[in-house]
Parts: C-alpha cells; sequence; structure tokens
C-alpha cells in the first residue's frame, strides 16, 4: 500500500510541473490580450502560430486550447471553435490532415482541408507563409531551434490582425530563443509584446521609450499552484486550477504596467504572487469539489471563505524565513 501511494505522488508530481510551465506560458497569453486592450475573456478570439510540436509545444497548445473552450461554455462546440485559433509548424512545415504519419498528439490540431482553401495554404507550409496568410494575433515558440523567428517572419507579422501583436520566443537556453527582443523590436516597433522562456535585458528604443522583455519563468506559479494544492488537500491539479492559477497571475498586473508591454510581475514581488495564486488554486479546488481540507481546516470551512479570507488563510501558512544576524566579533 505505502509504496502504490507512493506512485500515484510521483505521478501526481510530474504532472505538476508539465502543467505548471504551461500555465506560466498560458498566463503569458492572457497578459497579451490585456496589453492589446482586451479583456482576457477575449483571449478565445487570439489567432495563435506555433513553431514547434514537441511534447513542449503541444503541451502548452493543449492547456491554451482547454482554458479557450473552458471560457467559450466548456463543450463539444467550445473546444471546436478553440482547437481552430491555433495553427501549429513543425520541422516540416503546417500541419494538416494530409499528413503522413501524424503525430497522434498534434492530430485534433491538423488543419482542416476545407479551412485552409480560402487561406491559400497547403500541407507543410513554411512558418513565413502562415504567418503572411493567418496574420496571428500571437506568434509562440516552442522549437528549440535558436532564431526561428528570422527578419522575415518577423516582417511577416508586422501585418498582424492585431494593432500589437506578441512574440513567444519560449526555448531554452538563450542560444535556443527563436529570436531576440532586439531583433522583434527592431523590425516590428515599439507595439510588439515580447517574452521569452531565458532572461533578456530590456531594449533601450530612444527618446525615454522602454522595449520590456518579459520572461515567462516557472517560479511565477510553480509554488503557488504546490502550495494552494497543498493548502487545499486536493489530490490532484485540476484543468480548472492550472487555469485559475494562470488567470490570477495575468490579472496580476496593473493596467498601466500590461499597456506599456509587462506582462509579467518583477520577482521582487514573488512572495505576494504566491499567495495570491495559491489563495486562487484553494478556491477553485473548493468550487470542483476537489478540496479536502488541510489540518485542522477541513473542505466545509474553506468553503465558507471569503476571497479575502483565503487569502489571509494562505498567507498564515506560508513559511517565513526569518535569519538571525550573525555578527563576527575579531579578539
Amino acid at each position: 500500500m505505502v509504496f502504490r501511494i507512493h506512485c500515484q505522488k510521483l505521478m501526481h508530481a510530474h504532472d505538476f510541473f508539465q502543467k505548471g510551465t504551461a500555465g506560466v506560458a498560458i498566463a503569458g497569453l492572457l497578459g497579451a490580450v490585456r496589453a492589446q486592450g482586451r479583456p482576457m475573456i477575449d483571449f478565445p478570439k487570439q489567432k495563435i502560430v506555433v513553431a514547434g510540436a514537441g511534447s513542449a509545444g503541444i503541451g502548452v497548445v493543449n492547456a491554451a486550447s482547454r482554458t479557450m473552450a473552458r471560457m467559450l461554455g466548456n463543450n463539444e462546440v467550445a473546444f471546436e471553435s478553440a482547437r481552430s485559433q491555433f495553427w501549429i509548424v513543425d520541422a516540416h512545415g503546417l500541419i494538416t490532415e494530409e499528413r503522413v504519419d501524424i503525430d497522434p498528439d498534434a492530430r485534433p490540431f491538423a488543419r482542416r482541408k476545407s479551412e485552409l482553401t480560402h487561406q491559400g495554404l497547403n500541407e507543410g507550409a513554411s512558418l513565413i507563409e502562415v504567418v503572411k496568410k493567418v496574420k496571428p494575433d500571437v506568434i509562440l515558440g516552442l522549437s528549440a531551434v535558436g532564431g526561428l523567428f528570422s527578419k522575415e517572419v518577423l516582417e511577416a507579422l508586422k501585418d498582424s490582425s492585431s494593432s500589437r501583436p506578441a512574440i513567444f520566443a519560449m526555448s531554452n537556453p538563450t542560444k535556443n530563443a527563436e529570436c531576440t527582443p532586439e531583433e522583434a523590436f527592431s523590425i516590428i516597433g515599439e507595439k510588439v509584446v515580447f517574452s521569452s522562456g531565458s532572461p533578456f535585458d530590456d531594449v533601450d528604443l530612444g527618446d525615454g521609450k522602454i522595449g520590456h522583455s518579459n520572461q515567462g519563468n516557472n517560479m511565477y506559479l510553480f509554488p503557488g499552484i504546490g502550495l494552494g494544492t497543498l493548502l487545499s488537500g486536493a489530490r490532484i491539479v485540476s484543468d480548472g486550477m492550472l487555469q485559475a492559477a494562470a488567470e490570477r497571475l495575468a490579472s496580476y498586473m496593473k493596467e498601466e504596467e500590461v499597456l506599456q508591454g509587462i506582462i509579467y510581475p518583477p520577482t521582487s514581488r514573488i512572495r505576494d504572487i504566491t499567495k495570491e495564486v495559491a489563495a486562487a488554486v484553494v478556491r477553485e479546488a473548493v468550487a470542483e469539489d476537489l478540496a479536502e481540507g488541510y489540518r485542522d481546516m477541513d473542505a466545509r470551512e474553506l468553503a465558507r471563505l471569503s476571497e479575502e479570507e483565503t487569502v489571509d488563510y494562505v498567507k498564515n501558512n506560508m513559511w517565513n524565513p526569518v535569519y538571525p544576524t550573525v555578527v563576527y566579533k575579531k579578539d
């Protein structure tokens, strides 16, 4: 029995890391919607071209499409509508239903022939062709191919249907980033929203203007999801809990910040972010009837907590490191 429980915990821990990574990406995508001056509920309207169909790329697309579907009503029609917002390009080009030996994980997002006719796209269309024809709001890089977002790709994004297109060059390490913020801002202009998986410095655009380089770091969500799951007593991390965490992170930024293109907060606020994210996770676990309680706080008591009381509950259960001051006295 002990061995079986241990294996179950290991499986949930692996699932947690996958969900946490996808959640940070979703928070950034939701932040990009806000940076365009739109409410997060407009996320299902975003057209997203994804470069990379490996486990990371498909994992993020699956999570993002589920978030869209939940916003649209969480039914079959909603899932179909969400699926249609993604164009996935791998090393062989655009993935369509005509692809031979298509990866089963990518199959739900393969573009149908009927969807491509009016766009003039075919199986295997290049990334540049897809960006030109689709005119996406977002290009999301999870390819591990450094420099994939070439000058031609970035030039094509200038014709985006959005007045403020977003670039997510998420591959690690830095040398694998699909493009740099300098390239993005110099080619597309100051309005672009830029995020990466690796750290980059902000870009001086002149005249006192700054091109903000956001880093989608897992630390924004990992502690909060873990803490919230623990304090709720939930045995799994549901899609709803992930979405609640991502939405709370995306909404954490002030309006004036996101309109400047800042979609992730500074790491100096990490404890406060963790508290807010954890509280959102606890409340969602309660709403989904997944909470079983923690120590002397059972599920019924958790359900009675207000939003503010839930934040206080989390705060009171966070470890607060206190380090003694060491004074060296020379004899």
